[in-house]
Protein backbone atom coordinates (compact mmCIF):
# COMPACT_ATOMS: atom_id res chain seq x y z
CA UNK A 1 0.00 0.00 0.00
CA UNK A 2 3.05 2.63 0.86
CA UNK A 3 4.29 1.52 -2.68
CA UNK A 4 1.25 2.73 -3.88
CA UNK A 5 0.88 5.73 -2.49
CA UNK A 6 4.86 6.69 -3.52
CA UNK A 7 3.85 6.35 -7.12
CA UNK A 8 0.63 8.04 -7.25
CA UNK A 9 2.53 11.02 -5.57
CA UNK A 10 5.83 10.71 -7.74
CA UNK A 11 3.44 10.86 -10.75
CA UNK A 12 1.53 13.66 -9.45
CA UNK A 13 5.06 15.68 -8.96
CA UNK A 14 6.21 14.79 -12.34
CA UNK A 15 3.00 15.84 -14.02
CA UNK A 16 2.83 19.08 -11.64
CA UNK A 17 6.39 20.17 -13.02
CA UNK A 18 5.21 19.21 -16.22
CA UNK A 19 2.64 21.90 -16.94
CA UNK A 20 4.35 24.30 -15.39
CA UNK A 21 7.14 24.56 -17.41
CA UNK A 22 7.24 27.78 -19.33
CA UNK A 23 9.13 27.32 -22.67
CA UNK A 24 8.78 30.76 -24.37
CA UNK A 25 8.22 34.48 -23.10
CA UNK A 26 8.72 35.91 -25.71
CA UNK A 27 5.59 38.43 -26.07
CA UNK A 28 6.66 40.60 -29.04
CA UNK A 29 4.93 42.42 -31.79
CA UNK A 30 2.62 40.63 -32.96
CA UNK A 31 1.31 42.30 -36.08
CA UNK A 32 2.31 40.13 -39.25
CA UNK A 33 1.68 41.62 -43.38
CA UNK A 34 -0.03 39.76 -45.41
CA UNK A 35 0.96 38.25 -48.49
CA UNK A 36 2.95 40.33 -50.71
CA UNK A 37 3.68 39.49 -54.74
CA UNK A 38 7.04 39.49 -55.93
CA UNK A 39 8.63 41.80 -58.23
CA UNK A 40 10.82 39.90 -60.31
CA UNK A 41 11.27 36.80 -62.92
CA UNK A 42 9.77 33.49 -61.55
CA UNK A 43 10.64 30.04 -62.07
CA UNK A 44 8.09 27.13 -61.44
CA UNK A 45 8.63 23.60 -60.51
CA UNK A 46 6.48 21.34 -58.69
CA UNK A 47 7.29 17.70 -57.85
CA UNK A 48 6.46 15.38 -54.62
CA UNK A 49 8.30 14.20 -51.48
CA UNK A 50 7.90 11.16 -49.91
CA UNK A 51 7.47 13.00 -46.63
CA UNK A 52 4.36 14.75 -45.59
CA UNK A 53 6.04 18.25 -44.93
CA UNK A 54 6.73 19.21 -48.96
CA UNK A 55 3.78 18.74 -51.69
CA UNK A 56 4.84 21.59 -54.45
CA UNK A 57 7.35 24.35 -54.57
CA UNK A 58 7.91 27.24 -56.63
CA UNK A 59 10.45 30.00 -56.24
CA UNK A 60 11.11 33.29 -57.58
CA UNK A 61 13.87 35.80 -57.64
CA UNK A 62 15.13 38.79 -58.17
CA UNK A 63 18.38 39.73 -57.34
CA UNK A 64 21.96 40.12 -58.25
CA UNK A 65 25.02 38.72 -57.32
CA UNK A 66 27.91 40.42 -58.71
CA UNK A 67 31.91 39.43 -57.73
CA UNK A 68 34.02 36.73 -57.59
CA UNK A 69 33.48 35.62 -54.23
CA UNK A 70 29.74 35.02 -54.69
CA UNK A 71 29.09 36.56 -50.57
CA UNK A 72 28.56 39.64 -52.10
CA UNK A 73 24.97 38.82 -53.45
CA UNK A 74 22.70 41.95 -53.29
CA UNK A 75 18.84 41.55 -53.92
CA UNK A 76 15.52 40.00 -53.18
CA UNK A 77 15.41 36.30 -52.83
CA UNK A 78 11.96 34.90 -52.67
CA UNK A 79 12.56 30.58 -51.64
CA UNK A 80 10.21 28.03 -52.94
CA UNK A 81 6.94 27.74 -51.08
CA UNK A 82 6.64 25.02 -49.19
CA UNK A 83 3.41 23.08 -48.63
CA UNK A 84 2.66 22.03 -44.82
CA UNK A 85 -0.21 20.09 -43.31
CA UNK A 86 -2.15 23.65 -42.28
CA UNK A 87 -1.17 25.60 -45.51
CA UNK A 88 2.15 26.65 -47.63
CA UNK A 89 5.33 28.53 -46.62
CA UNK A 90 6.81 31.11 -48.67
CA UNK A 91 9.60 33.38 -47.42
CA UNK A 92 11.35 36.28 -48.59
CA UNK A 93 14.98 37.60 -47.69
CA UNK A 94 16.59 40.87 -49.04
CA UNK A 95 19.87 40.65 -49.12
CA UNK A 96 22.65 43.40 -48.95
CA UNK A 97 26.14 42.78 -49.11
CA UNK A 98 26.30 39.38 -48.76
CA UNK A 99 23.84 39.50 -45.54
CA UNK A 100 20.41 39.14 -44.89
CA UNK A 101 19.07 41.95 -43.93
CA UNK A 102 15.11 40.68 -43.54
CA UNK A 103 13.04 37.67 -43.73
CA UNK A 104 9.65 37.58 -44.50
CA UNK A 105 7.02 35.39 -44.86
CA UNK A 106 5.02 36.71 -47.89
CA UNK A 107 2.33 33.05 -47.98
CA UNK A 108 1.66 31.49 -44.79
CA UNK A 109 -1.41 29.84 -43.24
CA UNK A 110 -4.63 31.87 -42.46
CA UNK A 111 -7.17 30.09 -43.16
CA UNK A 112 -8.91 30.44 -39.42
CA UNK A 113 -8.16 32.51 -36.65
CA UNK A 114 -6.10 30.29 -34.83
CA UNK A 115 -3.37 30.28 -37.40
CA UNK A 116 -3.69 34.02 -37.69
CA UNK A 117 -2.90 34.02 -33.76
CA UNK A 118 -0.39 31.77 -34.11
CA UNK A 119 1.76 33.24 -37.16
CA UNK A 120 1.05 36.74 -35.67
CA UNK A 121 3.27 35.67 -32.93
CA UNK A 122 6.12 33.07 -34.42
CA UNK A 123 6.18 34.81 -37.76
CA UNK A 124 7.90 37.99 -36.27
CA UNK A 125 10.71 35.69 -34.22
CA UNK A 126 11.25 33.33 -36.81
CA UNK A 127 12.54 36.92 -39.00
CA UNK A 128 14.05 38.00 -36.30
CA UNK A 129 16.04 34.88 -35.79
CA UNK A 130 16.96 34.40 -39.41
CA UNK A 131 18.33 37.83 -39.99
CA UNK A 132 20.22 37.01 -36.16
CA UNK A 133 22.08 34.10 -37.73
CA UNK A 134 22.26 34.75 -40.94
CA UNK A 135 21.16 31.39 -42.14
CA UNK A 136 18.25 28.77 -41.77
CA UNK A 137 19.60 27.19 -38.99
CA UNK A 138 17.22 28.43 -36.09
CA UNK A 139 15.02 27.56 -33.62
CA UNK A 140 11.31 26.57 -33.81
CA UNK A 141 8.96 28.57 -32.24
CA UNK A 142 7.00 26.75 -29.90
CA UNK A 143 3.33 26.25 -30.60
CA UNK A 144 4.25 26.84 -34.68
CA UNK A 145 6.62 23.96 -34.95
CA UNK A 146 4.42 22.68 -38.51
CA UNK A 147 5.21 26.67 -39.74
CA UNK A 148 8.37 26.89 -37.94
CA UNK A 149 9.90 23.80 -40.23
CA UNK A 150 7.96 25.21 -43.36
CA UNK A 151 9.62 28.85 -42.79
CA UNK A 152 13.19 27.12 -42.27
CA UNK A 153 12.66 25.02 -45.46
CA UNK A 154 11.45 28.10 -47.60
CA UNK A 155 14.21 30.38 -46.13
CA UNK A 156 17.07 27.60 -46.99
CA UNK A 157 15.62 28.05 -50.50
CA UNK A 158 16.25 31.65 -50.77
CA UNK A 159 19.42 31.92 -49.17
CA UNK A 160 20.31 29.08 -51.69
CA UNK A 161 18.97 31.08 -54.54
CA UNK A 162 21.16 34.21 -53.31
CA UNK A 163 24.52 31.65 -52.69
CA UNK A 164 25.18 32.71 -49.14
Amino acid sequence: MRRIVIAVMSTISGLVLLFSYHTSRNEGSTAVAGPASSGGGSASSSGTSSGSSIGSSSGSSNGSSSGSGGSTASGTYTGNSVMTRWGAVQVQITVADGKITAAEAVEYPQANPRDRQINAYALPVLAQEATQAQSADIDAVSGATVTSDGYVQSLQSAIDQAHL
